[in-house]
């Protein structure tokens, strides 16, 4: 098509999109001898030139090849509820060309606050069949298959590759444990590609969420729980999962001990909506969800189109934490110790340095050149007596607090006293989830 039939066509395409005629833009391109290679649907032909244009920035982003492989995927979300919904709503916006959505729960007035397209007038109504709607409205060319059911592993082999569908990955939006296990065992062992969602209840900070594989999850009750059976089951590792690292902690929301959840009408247990399955009653923020659903979507598609990603796993800066370990044992000997063994673990580092300091040093509140400290020369080095510091704030504690015999009190402020001693009680509080 020449230059001026291309700056016709765009300024066509504006003006009727503007006016809400989208099909004049499809009556322009079907006048146009040289038609583009239409896709298919059961339903009808759509041009695929203007396929092409709404997916012009994934092109651009992930190249020609890249995309090809996006669009050829088949992929099976099982849960459409909070994350489940945000990753089919991607993945169709995206490129995919076919998708099968596995849930047997309908929408209710507590999963508005959360749910990727689901309003008031949808309350009541299959979460699978206002995902495939809306789904339609905005890729009508896509293949969505509503499967408004329970996924069991008795019915694994006709949810996942009933009608032919042939799954190129599934994604495990479970929040129920056993099945949840059932899915990515059932995956696994078919060599199917999956990655599955952890825990978004309770969480907060979108700075603490990770992808790792399953085996390196951490501060997720669900995945922790997971892991543990998956062992049981010979399977140690090999899935890919999105959770947050982010610690408990007693001003933040927390799980409602269920022998405490009682209700007017009767025990919370009651409350389930299938037996045997978690109670949902857990506080969670609607943005965290989300924002797990979009990881989940977004690792996808970097996977499936080769793009370049290389995720840190918990800011898993091994070579960092190791020259941090190594100070720390060096210490011992520089403040008269014979032995420089100290009761610290490289993990154990990366626990102090991120979650207990934040990544900061309490005195000077840099994050730059940071080491781990002995404070109380009395004390022996452990989680309540590490301080974070710059490795020149060390040094000066070395000479005035360790071997100089100067009481902290007399060295430091009232301010870095205090924000030392919340740090301590803090991690006193997050050891006993460890």
């Amino acid at each position: 098509m020449g230059c001026h039939k291309k700056l016709y066509l765009l300024t066509l395409a504006a003006v009727v999109v503007t006016a809400g005629c989208v099909e004049a833009v499809h009556a322009y391109l079907r006048s146009q001898k040289k038609k583009p290679t239409p896709t298919k649907t059961k339903q009808t032909v759509h041009d695929e030139e203007l396929i092409r244009e709404q997916l012009a920035r994934n092109y651009t982003f992930l190249s020609e090849k890249g995309m090809e492989k996006v669009r050829n995927q088949r992929v099976v979300v099982v849960g459409a509820g909070g994350v489940g919904s945000w990753v089919t709503t991607m993945l169709v916006r995206a490129g995919v060309l076919a998708l099968r959505i596995i849930d047997f729960d309908q929408v209710s007035l507590s999963s508005l606050n959360r749910h990727s397209v689901a309003t008031l007038a949808d309350v009541g109504v299959s979460k699978v069949e206002i995902l495939k709607a809306h789904s339609l409205q905005v890729a009508p060319w896509c293949e969505i298959d509503a499967v408004n059911s329970l996924w069991t592993l008795p019915d694994a082999e006709k949810l996942i590759y009933g009608g032919d569908f042939n799954p190129t990955y599934v994604v495990d939006c479970i929040d129920n444990i056993d099945t949840k296990v059932d899915l990515l065992a059932f995956c696994y062992r078919n060599k199917i590609p999956v990655v599955s969602s952890g825990g978004a209840g309770c969480k907060s900070d979108p700075t603490r969420i990770n992808i790792g594989d399953i085996s390196s999850t951490e501060e997720d009750p669900l995945c922790r729980s997971v892991r543990r059976r998956l062992k049981k089951m010979g399977i140690n590792g090999g899935i890919p999962v999105v959770f947050s690292a982010e610690k408990p902690d007693p001003r933040k929301a927390a799980l409602l001990p269920l022998e405490e959840a009682e209700f007017e009408n009767g025990p919370v247990e009651e409350l389930s909506a299938l037996k045997n399955f978690r109670v949902r009653i857990l506080p969670v923020l609607g943005t965290m969800p989300g924002m797990f659903g979009l990881t989940i979507a977004t690792h996808i598609l970097t996977t499936i189109a080769g793009y370049p990603i290389e995720p840190i796993e918990g800011k898993n800066r091994i070579k960092v934490y190791d020259g941090i370990l190594q100070s720390l044992a060096g210490q011992q000997t520089r403040v008269g110790e014979n032995d420089q063994r100290v009761p610290i673990s490289i993990h154990d580092v990366q626990y102090l340095v991120e979650e207990v300091w934040r990544g900061k040093s309490p005195i000077s509140n840099y994050s730059t050149r940071l080491t781990l400290c002995r404070w109380d020369p009395k004390k022996e080095p452990s989680y309540q007596n590490i301080v974070l510091m710059t490795k020149e704030e060390q040094k000066m504690h070395e000479q005035r607090v360790l071997n100089g015999g100067e009481p902290v009190e007399a060295v430091y402020d009232t301010k870095v006293l205090a924000n030392v001693r919340r740090r301590f009680a803090e991690e006193e509080y997050y050891s006993q989830y460890r």
